[in-house]
Formats: structure tokens, C-alpha cells, sequence
């Protein structure tokens, strides 16, 4: 006998359609799984509110997941120190010191990545999340106020109704909002609407593409690969070598394999799939066995994955309290309620892509970093406001991701991964104070935003314009003082390139100007010296400048005076230290607290050689053109030598209220030469109360996600570590961390302590000899 259990059910909650059907509540519904979508509902749970995150797929990280494989880009990429922290930072660490895979670009993201993202979302209380949810439908409640959404469950035939105080639109296509009735924009503004240099000169329906990646594997021996009939057929070198399209890597990962126009990227991404597919057979294969430039190199490469999901760029753009337009990125614009940052480049992808004339732009030039067009494009690090993350037309809905209310030519920077992580948090931690607080939405700008700034800090995210003004942090009432602490004293060179006479990996010739940032501690300089080769037979001339800057991304060459300029003469000859007596103090202009940038004009004959490691904080750039300098890749530091030598390491920097290079160092580092442990104690004129102790340590700053290895741990983290308070005439310990590699780390204490003294004890970190700490709080 066959069981028969259609339409059996009599409990009301079965529709005569067959699927379950149920109602849930909560305070926060986020729609769309991506990194911003992601962020914000771990941080609107984070922060007390009953939180639902719907992901039509089956796993998160939209883009960045296993399913697309888009690397997270963001704004280290282009600035020193300007990775991204916060909850992007925490997931970014922990699948790197997770995983066996190494990243190059795109297209190798696997499922530890996945993991880790629902690693946390398991782990995160109030959150609660459905996969595999489409969202259906958008109730109203009146014209202004959304009720609920409706979404169904792929493979459970189950359609659940969400309703929620506030809802968060991180779907890309901005579904939420056209659904609700919100004013949108798609395609691109024309330049007399904006002015902005990078638009048209007319408006029109276009949008950037979206990309379909593979990976392939060296499987050690001749991999033949035949293309299907219905495959692209491609047999026009200038398609690949002249259009922007260098198929440089065998390994795959090719962003420029990207459609968009004609087809419609909304209702028609599934014809652009399709499409897409096809191009990336014909495009393997050219490269395996057409193009006479890779089939050797290709030979035994075979496909390993193909992406069955477009990674979208572009769609709709909901329009909200504020529209960011391309000045305010060039302009790095100050915004009251700046909430976030980028410093992606203004990266606009040719319409149409595999059918355009030329690829991207950049790409097309050959990805000249001096061309007109990169220095164009050339911006940030800026600030991102929150009234352009709150719809005008619903009161509670807000937007994250690469729907938020920009421009064409601004949404070229703020669409990339990292970024939008940044103001996924923001927005969920604003969702979550407005509920708490009893502000509505639009008025959070005016209302909250001291809140959420001061909250975004405390939970480890960097904004440019805001430092710890926490109350409630003990920390700042402290008086600070460590076992030991660094000196600046030099960046030397490698020794065994210095004794070879050899040029090092990153050892370039001065084909323009070059600048290194060194922070200024002691209000005197009277020497700096620099290690240069003069490759030629005559001795050569290089103009010399030091001109104080405001930051370490204050790339400008023009706007500020020189302190010092002098000419250095070099002898022909290896290896040679410089000395430059400057004698320079604050009646000169040196500040003490900030940084100078040495820079030493174009001389194609030198070589200034790069430092043999990272000094923190110290940076270096090169000219690209128009006044403007952008971030050395072949640093992060140029060698150099300072007298005296500047005390740029100080224990009282961790409560100076900013926990990375920025303005100053702001770091505490002992003295390498000493052994560990090392301690930064905390002693306050009276007793405390002390919960809760937050430390900022150094870490994964330099470089963007794909800089890391496989199963890294950043060496200035402190691996080991303690915590101690100073409790009747003796320390006692309250805690102890084994096997720390995150940056950002918060230690809720068994009960609460009376003390005036507290100590953090750094027994071992993963591999640097300094212990370090950017800051502590203490709560």
C-alpha cells in the first residue's frame, strides 16, 4: 500500500497550494546574504536586536562565495594600512589562518570560506537566518512603512512571511525597494547632471557587466581540452592583446570575461549566464589551443570549475536621504554622518564588455598606473555617508551593498566587497541603536550618529574623521607605561643584497619621484640619511625634499611647502648610505606627532633601495602624475636612517582614541632587542570597576585579502598573551589567550575586578620581536 499524504494536513497552516506556510517577527530583516547583507545582520544581532537574515542562495557571501569566487577588494589595495577591520576584518582572518588554498585573484575561493561565514552566523546570538529564500512579495503597511516580506523556501516548499520593524535591502538588484515603491535609478547619468568626469556626456541605460569565472588546475602532464560546437569561436589576437582582455594567468580568473548590454542585468541574468558560458569555452579555448603566445604555457592546465553564477556589478541604485556623486570621492568629502570608508579606484567597466570595443578602462591602457586615466581615477581613501544607506521613500528601510544611493561613475568605488562589508555594519548597527533609542531611521544623521560612530570604533571598524570619545572607557583616564618601547631608528637594507652589489626584488630605479612618510616623535630632526645606487659611470644629482603632510595617504606633491630641499650628489657605486643634515625643528615647521615625507625627485641612474622589512607606520608612494602620489607596491617602506631617533612606539599611544597608522603611528611597540614577555600596563589614580577589557592588536593592515598565504597569522600579532590586575599589593591574573592570530579581541571578565593598576603581558607573538598593541579599553 502506497501511502498518500497530498492535502492530508488540517492544522490551517497548509495552503491549498501545497506548501507550508508561517509567520515570524523580528525587531531587524536583512534580505540578501552578500558580505553587506552578511555584515549587517551579525552586527544588528551583535547588538541586541531580534535579527533574520534572508540568502537566496545556498550559502553567504554573495560575490565573494564559492558559488562566484570575486575576490574582496576594498581600499588596501591602493592605501597602505587602509584594510578594512570590523566584522569583514574578523572573517577575512579567520579564513586565512583556516585555510590551505592560496588566493591569487578570482576564481579560487572555496568552501572554507563559505564556512567560516556560517561559522559565525551559527555562533551569533538573536540572529536567526534562512538559505535558499526568495524574497516574493513586499507587504505594505500605508504608502511609507514596509510590514513584511514574503519569501519561499527552494526544496522545503515552505513560504514564510517576515515581519519586521526594520528592513535592510543588501539584495543587490534592490528587489526590497522596488517592490516597496522606492524611487531607483539604473544606467548611467549624463555629465551635465553631476558634472562628474566620469560620465557621459549623455545619459543612458548603461550599466556595468557581470563576470563568469574558471579555475584550472596543472594536473603535471598534456590535459587536451576540445570546445563544445555551441561554444564561442575566437580567433582574433587584437580581441585579447589590444582590448584589454591579456589572458596572463593559466590559472584562470579572468574578471574581463564580463556581459551586461544589451541584455537587461536584472530580468535578464540568466540569458546573460548563458551567454557568459559560452565565452568562457571559447576563451579556454583560444588560450589551450589556438593562441601561439599560451598553448605551451597551458598545456597542462585543465579546467577545474566554472562559475554557474554571474557576479554582478551593476543593477538598480535606490535613491536615498543622499546621493553621493563622483566629487565627493575625489573630494574625500566630510560627512557629519560618515560611517564608513572606501579607496577602491573609480573602476567603471567598459558597457557591454566582451562585446565592447575594448575592455575596462585600465586594463585596455594596459594597466598603466601613470596613464591620464588612472590618475583620473585615482581616489581616497574618502568617507561614505550614512543618508545615502536610508531610503527616502519607505521610513524603515535601509540598503547596503551596490544598491546604496550613488551615481554610475561614484558606485565605480563604492561597489567593491570590502567596502560594502564596511557599510553593511553600519547600517546594521544603526538599525539596531534607532530600535533601541526609539529614533526613526531618517533622523539617525541628526539624532544617533555619535552613537553609531562611537559604537562602530569600539567594535574594531576605522572611520577617518572619528576617534575614541567613549565615556564610558576607563582606558582614556589612565595613565600608561610599558616594560619597554621601540625607537625609530632606521629602515636598512638587506644585508647579503648590500654585500652582493645586487638590486633586490623591489629595488626599482627612481623613474619619478618617490616619498617615504617618517613620523616625527621628538619635534627635531637633524639627519636623515638614504641608501641609493648609482647604476651609471658619472656621478649623478638628486633633488632632495622633506615636506610635512597631514597623513599617511596625503599624497599630494605640490600643495605644501618644503621644509628642507637640498641636492644630493652619488657617487657611481653600490650600496652607498647619504646623510642629509637638515637640522630641522619646530621653529622650522616640524611638528612633533606627525609625519614628514622625504621624497627624492626622478633620476632614472638611481636606485633608492627598499627596507629589508616592515617598520610600522612608516610608508612609501611614487608620483603618478598631476601633483598626486599613489602607494608603492615594491615597499611598504624605502630605506632610510633618522638622528636623533624618534620615540615613535610610545605605551600612551593605545588611548589616543585611533587604532592604526593614520595621523601618527598610534602604536605601542616594545623594544625588539629585549627579550619577551613584554607589558603595557594601565594605572589609574583611584580604583576601578573593571567588566570588560578590549584590546586593538597590530595586523592583516598592509595588504588586501589576496596578499595573505595560506594558513597565515599575522607575525605582529601577539600569539600569547595575559591579562592582570594589581589586587592587594600583588598581580593577580585574570585571564590568560593561547593561540591569538585576530586583531580585534574582547575579554568579558569571570566578575568584576577593583583595581587602579592592569597589565597586559604578551609572552610570544606569531613571529615579530616586538610585542605591540594599537589600543585598550576597559569597561
Amino acid at each position: 500500500m502506497v501511502n498518500d499524504f497530498k492535502n492530508t494536513r488540517t492544522d490551517g497552516n497548509h495552503s491549498a497550494r501545497g506548501h507550508e506556510q508561517k509567520t515570524e517577527k523580528y525587531d531587524v530583516v536583512v534580505c540578501g546574504g552578500g558580505l553587506a547583507g552578511f555584515c549587517a545582520a551579525v552586527a544588528s544581532a551583535r547588538h541586541g536586536a531580534k535579527t533574520c537574515l534572508v540568502q537566496d542562495r545556498p550559502v553567504f557571501g554573495g560575490n565573494s562565495s564559492s558559488e562566484v569566487r570575486v575576490t574582496p577588494h576594498g581600499a588596501a589595495a591602493f592605501h597602505v594600512y587602509a584594510k578594512e577591520t570590523g566584522i569583514i576584518s574578523e572573517l577575512l582572518i579567520e579564513e586565512r589562518a583556516r585555510n590551505h588554498e592560496p588566493i591569487f585573484e578570482n576564481g579560487w575561493t572555496n568552501s572554507v570560506w563559505d564556512m567560516t561565514m556560517y561559522d559565525m552566523a551559527q555562533r551569533t546570538e538573536n540572529l536567526t537566518f534562512y538559505l535558499n529564500t526568495t524574497i516574493l512579495d513586499v507587504r505594505m503597511a500605508g504608502e511609507r512603512k514596509i510590514a513584511s516580506v514574503v519569501g519561499y523556501v527552494a526544496n522545503a516548499e515552505t513560504e514564510i512571511e517576515f515581519v519586521g520593524d526594520v528592513f535592510v535591502d543588501c539584495t543587490g538588484d534592490g528587489l526590497v525597494a522596488d517592490r516597496a515603491g522606492c524611487e531607483w535609478r539604473m544606467g548611467s547619468e549624463g555629465r551635465e547632471e553631476f558634472a562628474e568626469p566620469h560620465a557621459p556626456l549623455l545619459a543612458s541605460g548603461d550599466v556595468m557587466g557581470s563576470s563568469l569565472l574558471f579555475k584550472t588546475k596543472d594536473i603535471g602532464y598534456p590535459a587536451p581540452f576540445t570546445a563544445p560546437d555551441w561554444a564561442a569561436k575566437l580567433d582574433n589576437p587584437d580581441f585579447f592583446y589590444k582590448q584589454g582582455r591579456n589572458p596572463n594567468d593559466m590559472r584562470g580568473g579572468y574578471w574581463w570575461i564580463e556581459i551586461g548590454m544589451p541584455w537587461n542585468t536584472v530580468y535578464e541574468n540568466e540569458d546573460i549566464r548563458h551567454e557568459l558560458t559560452r565565452y568562457v569555452l571559447g576563451i579556454w579555448d583560444w588560450i589551450k589551443n589556438r593562441d601561439p603566445l599560451t598553448k605551451e604555457l597551458a598545456a597542462n592546465h585543465a579546467i577545474d570549475w566554472i562559475g554557474q553564477v554571474p557576479g554582478k556589478r551593476e543593477s538598480r541604485r535606490i535613491m536615498g536621504h543622499y546621493l553621493m556623486t563622483e566629487h565627493d570621492p575625489q573630494n574625500k568629502t566630510v560627512f557629519d554622518d560618515e560611517i564608513a570608508y572606501g579607496g577602491w579606484f573609480l573602476d567603471l567597466h567598459t558597457p557591454g564588455g566582451l562585446l565592447a570595443p575594448t575592455s575596462e578602462h585600465a586594463s585596455s591602457e594596459g594597466y598603466d598606473e601613470t596613464s591620464p586615466y588612472m590618475v583620473k581615477s585615482y581616489c581616497g581613501p574618502y568617507g561614505i555617508p550614512l543618508r545615502s544607506t536610508i531610503a527616502k521613500d519607505v521610513d524603515n528601510l535601509m540598503m547596503a551593498g551596490r544598491n546604496i544611493s550613488v551615481t554610475h561613475a561614484a558606485l565605480g568605488t563604492v561597489r567593491v566587497m570590502a567596502t560594502t562589508a564596511l557599510v553593511g555594519q553600519a547600517v546594521g548597527t544603526a538599525a539596531a541603536i534607532a530600535l533601541k533609542r526609539g529614533v526613526a531611521l531618517a533622523d539617525v544623521p541628526t539624532q544617533a550618529i555619535q552613537e553609531v560612530k562611537q559604537t562602530l570604533l569600539r567594535d574594531g571598524c576605522f572611520l577617518l574623521n572619528t576617534m575614541n570619545e567613549d565615556e564610558l572607557d576607563l582606558a582614556r583616564k589612565a595613565r600608561v607605561t610599558a616594560s619597554s618601547q621601540a625607537a625609530l631608528h632606521s629602515a636598512e637594507v638587506r644585508a647579503d643584497l648590500s654585500a652582493s652589489g645586487e638590486r633586490g626584488p623591489q629595488d626599482d630605479f627612481l623613474q619619478q619621484r618617490k616619498g617615504q612618510w617618517i613620523a616625527i616623535s621628538e619635534g627635531v630632526l637633524n639627519r636623515v640619511s638614504v641608501c641609493l645606487s648609482n647604476w651609471s659611470d658619472v656621478p649623478q644629482i638628486v633633488e632632495a625634499l622633506i615636506i610635512p603632510v597631514d597623513h599617511i595617504w596625503d599624497y599630494r606633491t605640490e600643495a605644501t611647502p618644503a621644509i628642507a630641499a637640498t641636492k644630493l650628489l652619488i657617487m657611481p657605486g653600490k650600496y652607498q648610505w647619504i646623510d642629509w643634515d637638515v637640522h630641522l625643528d619646530e621653529t622650522t615647521g616640524l611638528k612633533s606627532g606627525s609625519y614628514v615625507r622625504l621624497d627624492l625627485l626622478a633620476n632614472p641612474n638611481l636606485v633608492w633601495h627598499c627596507a629589508a622589512g616592515i617598520v610600522p607606520g612608516q610608508t612609501c608612494a611614487y608620483e603618478m602624475g598631476e601633483g598626486k602620489m599613489r602607494r608603492d607596491w615594491n615597499g611598504p617602506t624605502r630605506s632610510f636612517r633618522v638622528e636623533p631617533p624618534q620615540h615613535a612606539y610610545r605605551p600612551e599611544y593605545v588611548t589616543n582614541g585611533v587604532t592604526r597608522p593614520y595621523r601618527f603611528t598610534n602604536l605601542w611597540r616594545s623594544d625588539p632587542h629585549e627579550p619577551l614577555s613584554q607589558w603595557l600596563e594601565l594605572k589609574w589614580e583611584e580604583q576601578q570597576s573593571i567588566k570588560q577589557v578590549e584590546i586593538t592588536f597590530p595586523g592583516s593592515l598592509l595588504w588586501e585579502y589576496r596578499g595573505y598565504a595560506p594558513f597565515y597569522r599575522d607575525p605582529q600579532c601577539p600569539k600569547d598573551y595575559r591579562i592582570e590586575a594589581y589586587v592587594n599589593e600583588e598581580w593577580q591574573e585574570l585571564l590568560e589567550v593561547k593561540g591569538n592570530y585576530q586583531r580585534h579581541c574582547r575579554h568579558a571578565l569571570a566578575q568584576s575586578v577593583q583595581t587602579n593598576k592592569l597589565r597586559v603581558v604578551i609572552e610570544a607573538t606569531n613571529g615579530d620581536p616586538s610585542a605591540a598593541i594599537y589600543e585598550v579599553r576597559c569597561y
